[in-house]
Parts: C-alpha cells; sequence; structure tokens
C-alpha cells in the first residue's frame, strides 16, 4: 500500500506541476488578473463594500466562497487532528504530585491516591520544572493585552491589514502562551475541550449561516447587500457589516482550532501532560 500511495503523489505531483505551464508569467501585466480582475477590485472596492482595505473586501466579500471553504478546511484539519490523536480510554499511569507548603515531590502509581484538586498538593508534569514567578507574572499581564490586541486586529481590518484569520491565531497564541507559562491542564480547565470543539464548529456555522440567511432574504448566498432589508443601512453598508460577521466567524474558528491542534500535538492526544 505505501508502494501505491508514493506512486500516486508521484503522478499527482507530476500532472499539476504540468498543468502549470499554462499558468501566466509572474507578473505578467497582460494575465486577465491584472488587465480587468485586479483594477475592478482596486477601483471598486470603496464604493461598492465601504470598505477601505481592499485585501478585506476580496476575501470576504467578492471571494467569499473561497475563503468560506478556507475556514471549512481550517475546521476539518482540527477535526482531523482530534481524531487521529485523541486518547478518550484513559490507563492507569504513574503520577507526580508537589507538596504546595513544602515542595517535596512524591510519586505516586495509580490514579486514585491523592486526588488532582487536593489542597495540600498539586498535581505536575513528568518533566516538572520549578515554579517561576517571572514567567507566569508576565503571562499573566501579557495575556490580557495580547487578547484585546487580537481582537483590535479583527476590527480593524476593514480599514488596515487584519481581520479575521490574523487574530484568531493572535487570540489562540494567548491561550497557548498560559499552557507554556503553567501547564497544559490549567489552559484546559480555562479553555475546555467541549467549548473548544462548539467554538470551531461555530465560526464555520456563523459564516455559513449569514451565507444561508441571505439567501433566505431573497438574493445569492453570501450577498451581504440583502441584509439591508432587516437592519437600518444601506445595502452599501450592509456589504461592509456582513464582512464583519464572516470575519468574526473565521476568528472564532482559526483561534479555536489551534488550540484543539496544539493540545492534542502537545499532549500526545491525553489532554494531560504537555510539552
Amino acid at each position: 500500500m505505501k508502494k501505491i500511495g508514493f506512486i500516486i503523489v508521484c503522478l499527482s505531483g507530476a500532472l499539476l506541476l504540468y498543468a502549470t505551464q499554462d499558468f501566466p508569467r509572474w507578473g505578467d501585466p497582460n494575465s486577465p488578473a491584472s488587465t480587468h480582475v485586479s483594477p475592478r477590485y482596486i477601483l471598486k472596492t470603496l464604493e461598492e463594500t465601504d470598505v477601505p482595505n481592499a485585501v478585506t473586501s476580496i476575501l470576504a466579500d467578492y471571494r467569499g466562497y473561497d475563503t468560506m471553504f478556507e475556514t471549512t478546511v481550517i475546521f476539518a484539519a482540527g477535526m482531523s487532528c482530534l481524531i487521529l490523536l485523541r486518547v478518550f480510554r484513559r490507563k492507569e499511569e504513574d503520577r507526580y504530585y508537589r507538596h504546595i507548603s513544602t515542595g517535596i515531590t512524591l510519586h505516586v502509581k495509580g490514579e486514585k491516591t491523592i486526588p488532582d484538586r487536593s489542597k495540600e498538593f498539586e498535581r505536575i508534569d513528568t518533566m516538572w520544572t520549578p515554579y517561576d514567578l517571572i514567567i507566569k507574572t508576565v503571562a499573566r499581564f501579557l495575556v490580557p493585552f495580547i487578547q484585546l490586541f487580537a481582537l483590535y486586529v479583527l476590527a480593524h481590518g476593514h480599514e488596515s491589514p487584519g481581520g479575521g484569520f490574523q487574530g484568531g491565531v493572535i487570540f489562540g497564541a494567548s491561550l497557548i502562551i498560559i499552557a507554556i507559562a503553567f501547564d497544559l491542564r490549567t489552559a484546559i480547565r480555562r479553555f475546555k475541550e467541549k467549548i473548544d470543539g462548539l467554538f470551531s464548529a461555530l465560526g464555520v456555522f456563523i459564516y455559513a449561516g449569514i451565507g444561508a440567511f441571505c439567501l433566505l432574504l431573497g438574493g445569492n448566498f453570501l450577498d451581504y447587500k440583502e441584509l439591508a432589508i432587516i437592519f437600518p443601512f444601506d445595502r452599501i453598508e450592509a456589504r461592509a457589516y456582513g464582512i464583519l460577521g464572516v470575519e468574526i466567524g473565521v476568528f472564532i474558528a482559526v483561534m479555536a482550532v489551534m488550540v484543539c491542534i496544539y493540545v492534542n500535538i502537545a499532549s500526545e492526544g491525553r489532554h494531560d501532560e504537555g510539552l
């Protein structure tokens, strides 16, 4: 099977490389994209969408289908990582605890000798490092500002570089910082697996739901100007607010999937000990 898979991959790659001969030359001013597509977007973006940032309007409006399926691919990648790596059946293993007041480390065989949430003991990883006041204190101060900046990047994507993908990555990174500065269990307690999975699907649902809602209002799928029928703004502003709505969906999906992939890879699917 490995040989057959290798042959299929090689043939597919060769076919794709052969097809690149039909691509226009890099930077060709006479290519179709340069002669009518790009000028159309650049000249009409502000007039038609009320969004100064042409990148945002192209990704979320003119190429809304493409971006929706990109978000779906991200969701599928996260769920694939979960299905392949997640270990749902717990096995009995040795655990390590640290006495909070004295710092003595105990090696306990089995799972029921000392509870994880005991007031006198705290569960520690096998490769435990001493409590670092500086790292954890800096993380406590940095994480809120990182998350605030992520929301700024999301909201300001209409005016400047930014948007749902960038904001979602920054917000997801803030949650990963908690896992690195403290431990994986601390991060999971603050952003539980069920909430993570719910948010992963919710982001895609918001994006597709806005498109379906436009369809119900009598327009085309992802035709945001139809939102003006029920909201108090004109059809051009409706496209801008529709873009913001789908960007929020992208933000939620990217953030949740990023955390899902990190947690499962770092803990080998056990959601127990991290890197």
